[in-house]
């Protein structure tokens, strides 16, 4: 029997499992390596390491998204004095490496690129993009994903190099320039495609594809959400919600923020920062005393309606990922699957969390 020749894919390698400890520990000569680990049972965030044995390879979701390293939960912008004016904090010109960052987050960059670039481009998270290098990792479902009726289960681009689990291997996809220089400055540690590799990646990617238990209809959503704009499901929701934002606070694409301007005693001198803020929150709406948003579930309402019409009319896509961090986090077990089915028709929530 003659083996099958494998032809030379030139943005493909194999990485062995054995080897994955070797990688790290090149890419932390090439700049910060940020990596999930388990900060408390079951709780996972993305810390400063190379040491293998610390890194958790099959974690789900961290409690707080990757996109902390690009647009930071709080920022100072600006110092100010009256005798020089405004002046910008310098920022890091180091290269920061994210490993084991699953599709769904690397949808969710792709998202804020969108925002942050215009009208107005925000510099501040383009120059930390530029020098973030993003090594993607792929992850199998519980019961709050949904990235595959998002269509953001997988990914094609956003990533330097991305490592599917095939067994003793990685497949490994490489996506970027500096990915490549990455695999060409470890070329013992990658190999060619081997005999059923192929098979065994589309096996897995098969199987993967059936573990989905969440699903949600997309299809013609705004549409459908614009009929419903009166269903008393909103006020159901407003009773329930306890406007805490910790589905905003936890989501990789919300973007909202606040301008905090300090002073100091003699008020020559000061700061402005910005932080993250929440649609939930009662003051968000709130402009010279009068807050257009007074009712709970007005503003519950109104975060359905920007991810899943606004942005759509905006961008042509959802600004929702599917990574299930806001069923988890919400201490009202407010469900986001089940809101969006009820609202379609195909089911009666059972608001059980």
């Amino acid at each position: 029997m003659v083996a099958r020749t494998i032809p030379s894919h030139a943005n493909i390698r194999l990485l062995a499992k054995k080897n994955l400890g070797d990688l790290l520990e090149v890419l932390g000569r090439w700049g910060t390596v940020y990596a999930p680990v388990e900060k408390q049972p079951d709780v996972y965030t993305f810390a400063e390491t190379t040491d293998l044995s610390a890194i958790a390879l099959g974690y789900l979701r961290t409690a707080l998204p990757p996109k902390r390293f690009m647009y930071p939960p709080e920022e100072r912008l600006y110092n100010f004095t009256l005798s020089k004016g405004f002046e910008e904090p310098p920022q890091s010109e180091d290269r920061q490496i994210l490993f084991g960052v699953h599709p769904c987050d690397i949808h969710a960059f792709s998202i804020l690129d969108l925002v942050f670039a215009g009208p107005y481009p925000e510099p501040r998270y383009f120059k930390r993009r530029r020098r973030t290098a993003i090594i993607g990792l792929d992850c199998l479902p519980d019961v709050n994903c949904f990235c595959y009726s998002m269509d953001t289960d997988s990914v094609e681009r956003g990533f330097d190099l991305f490592l599917t689990d095939i067994g003793e291997d990685y497949f490994v996809r490489v996506g970027s320039s500096w990915g490549e220089e990455v695999v060409r400055a470890c070329k013992d540690l990658f190999t060619g495609l081997k005999e059923g590799s192929i098979e065994e990646y589309k096996r897995r990617a098969d199987a993967r594809s059936r573990m989905f238990e969440s699903h949600v209809e997309m299809s013609d959503m705004p549409q459908i959400m614009e009929l419903e704009f009166s269903n008393p499901l909103w006020e159901e929701l407003g009773e329930k919600c306890l406007s805490c934002g910790s589905c905003s606070i936890v989501c990789p694409t919300c973007y909202c923020y606040d301008i905090i301007d300090q002073f100091d005693l003699k008020g020559d001198s000061g700061s402005r920062t910005r932080r993250w803020d929440s649609c939930l929150f009662k003051e968000f709406a709130q402009v010279a005393g009068f807050n257009f948003r007074q009712d709970r579930s007005t503003r519950v309402k109104l975060r359905y309606y920007h991810k899943q019409i606004a942005f759509v009319e905006e961008y042509g896509r959802s600004s929702c990922v599917g990574c299930g961090r806001c069923i988890e986090t919400c201490p009202a077990k407010i469900n986001i699957i089940e809101v969006l089915n009820e609202i379609r028709g195909k089911k009666v929530m059972s608001h059980a969390g």
